[in-house]
């Protein structure tokens, strides 16, 4: 690939930089994030030597990148915790399933209780018979 040139803007002042055709995209975006660091100094100290005015824009994107790359492996400790605990229940054997105790009637108690139903309507009937004969 062929070297373009590039002009970006860093602290109010124009820089030519090379890159290679494609990436003017990514140069343009870094020198963005440069950019609005040096502005912060510019609009704190004022007008500073070039120089010194690219190091310390270098050095607060770089505290900033530092504090995310510690944010990054924290994230990707508690991510790597988190499989871990994933894992170990996916591991585990499971559950044995609730035992459901459904009530069966006993055929012989069925049949006893039909008996004695029999026998009150007989009663009953009887009942029913004497009160009819007396009236």
């Amino acid at each position: 690939m062929s070297q373009i040139e590039v002009e970006i803007k860093i602290g109010g002042r124009s820089f030519e930089v090379a890159c290679q055709q494609g990436e003017e995209q990514y140069l343009l975006s870094a020198a963005q994030l440069l950019d609005t660091e040096a502005q912060v100094l510019v609009g704190q100290i004022g007008r500073m030597p070039e120089a010194r005015m690219l190091l310390m824009a270098g050095l607060m994107l770089a505290d900033k990148t530092a504090g995310l790359e510690e944010r990054l492996r924290e994230a990707e400790e508690k991510l790597r915790t988190a499989e871990m605990e994933l894992a170990e229940v996916k591991a585990r054997p499971a559950p044995a399933p609730d035992k459901v105790e459904v009530p069966v009637i006993p055929d012989d108690l069925t049949d006893a209780l039909a008996e004695l139903a029999a026998r009150a309507e007989s009663l009953a009937n009887s009942l029913d018979e004497a009160a009819q004969a007396r009236a």
